[in-house]
């Protein structure tokens, strides 16, 4: 059969490949995507959307058990788990379906299966055992995702032991819960299980929790976790664990001490590698490192005619650095003018648990290190009229700016819907603003977002409400 050709296509229909398609199709390039499982990828339909709807679920029953602070009298309060899991799956289910009629809007061509490199622009997509079909693209985009990471000894099984996968799809609520690393997956885990009822122990190797997050903010959020219930041990090491039936036996050891603790469920949250293999890099000059495709700020690798967008490429592993560098990338290759390489700095994080964490630029450690003059602003949320009316008072909004020329240089939040305030801080980054405009710009009353405004107040000493 006669190569197809194409002049762009793209591996891998997650955030990153499926808008890089939309965006080149837009561009005029004739393109194809390769996608072996559900058009969406993790994201759509096992990571950031799934997700949410898990923890909105927590969120009503969290305000419903809390109903008596409102004013309101509850009473027979429960949960259908099958039916938790089941709102969660037709919600990723009905997003996928809206990714394939984004596609066909765009008139981008869609092909199911298993895509592999066969160098020269040439691509062979395997649809099964007897089914192969080849074509040939002037440029190919790599985003081919990342899974979750796993550790010798600690393999999971789909039944004690689980990913994020498992975590998402549970079958039993687990009455003790262990969650292995506190990054933002391990975090929202422990938040949407505690809620629900389930005694959680979160273990951190590094000495504190979130540890990417600003050291205020994080000690901030162990501090309102543990209030809630979760228990958190830093500087922690699962040495060893035994399956027993229907229960994991964890040894786990910190600061020279050595606990023993048994737990209906464990979930591993240890980050995530690169889905490299089997994709024919071998038959190109592309390079990987640390378990990451190579390349240059227009996400090019070493092998002419080929990028790599998304998660296969490194940090930060976030759905929304994806999709960008998949529109840099892709209007790069169409040569549009006026586009600047992304910047890493600038994206923001968010974390969805309650209370939600979101950050943006360099924490404070950070900024003085790379010696920077820093004022520092802060604004608790027991100071804003919007957040105690709302029944959720525990929080903080930090900032922190260049002393010389007031520019912003990072934003951090831990509090009620921090995670819909933090693009005000990203715009303002992307808009090169200083504190002069923040101060200058009216924020509306009463709202949450008035607090992004007394903490700019209050790192140039104008506070007004606290």
């Amino acid at each position: 059969m006669n190569e197809k050709k194409y002049d762009l296509a793209v591996i891998g229909g997650g955030p990153g490949g499926y808008v890089a398609a939309i965006r080149g199709s837009q561009l005029g390039l004739s393109t194809v995507l390769v996608e072996h499982e559900n058009l969406g990828g993790v994201c759509l339909n096992w990571g950031c959307i799934p997700t949410k709807a898990l923890l909105k679920t927590a969120e009503v029953f969290r305000n419903i058990k809390n109903a008596e602070k409102y004013g309101l009298r509850v009473s027979g309060l429960g949960y259908d788990i099958d039916k938790i899991v089941d709102r969660s799956r037709n919600i990723a289910e009905q997003l996928s379906l809206g990714v394939t009629g984004l596609l066909k809007k765009n008139q981008v061509d869609v092909i199911n299966g298993f895509g592999k490199l066969s160098g020269n622009g040439r691509v062979s997509i395997a649809r099964d055992q007897s089914n192969t079909i080849d074509l040939l693209a002037k440029n190919i985009i790599i985003a081919s995702g990342a899974r979750a990471r796993v550790l010798p000894g600690f393999e999971p099984d789909g039944e004690l032991i689980w990913t994020y996968k498992e975590a998402m799809t549970p079958n039993i609520m687990p009455k003790k819960l262990l969650v292995v690393g506190s990054g933002a997956i391990g975090i929202e885990f422990a938040s949407f299980y505690n809620t629900l009822g389930a005694d959680v122990t979160v273990i951190e190797l590094l000495p504190r929790i979130l540890p990417t997050e600003d050291i205020e903010i994080s000690e901030l959020a162990q501090k309102l976790f543990e209030k809630d219930g979760i228990t958190f041990i830093t500087k922690a090491k699962l040495d060893s664990l035994k399956k027993k039936k229907g229960t994991v036996s964890c040894i786990i050891k910190f600061e020279q001490k050595v606990l023993e603790l048994d737990f209906d469920r464990v979930i591993m949250a240890v980050g995530i590698q690169g889905n490299h293999e089997g994709i024919g890099l071998e038959n190109t000059m592309v390079k990987v490192e640390k378990e990451h495709i190579v390349v240059d700020q227009w996400n090019a690798t070493s092998e002419d005619g080929v990028y790599a967008i998304g998660d296969i490429v490194g940090p930060p592993w976030l759905a929304h650095k994806a999709s960008h560098e998949g529109i840099i990338c892709v209007e790069k290759i169409a040569g549009k003018k006026r586009i600047h390489p992304i910047n890493k700095n600038k994206i923001p994080g968010c974390t969805y648990s309650h209370p939600q964490i979101a950050s943006v630029g360099l924490t404070e450690v950070q900024a003085t290190e790379k010696g920077f003059d820093i004022k520092v602003g802060k604004f608790p949320f027991i100071g804003n009229g919007k957040a105690i009316a709302l029944g959720e008072p525990d929080g903080l909004i930090k900032t922190i700016f260049d002393a010389s020329n007031g520019e912003l240089l990072g934003a951090h939040m831990i509090g009620t819907e921090v995670t819909e305030l933090i693009q005000g801080y990203s715009i303002g980054m992307t808009l090169e603003t200083t504190e002069a405009e923040i101060i200058e710009t009216i924020f509306p009353h009463p709202t949450l977002s008035e607090m992004m405004h007394e903490s700019v107040l209050n790192a140039y000493e104008r506070t007004i409400h606290y």
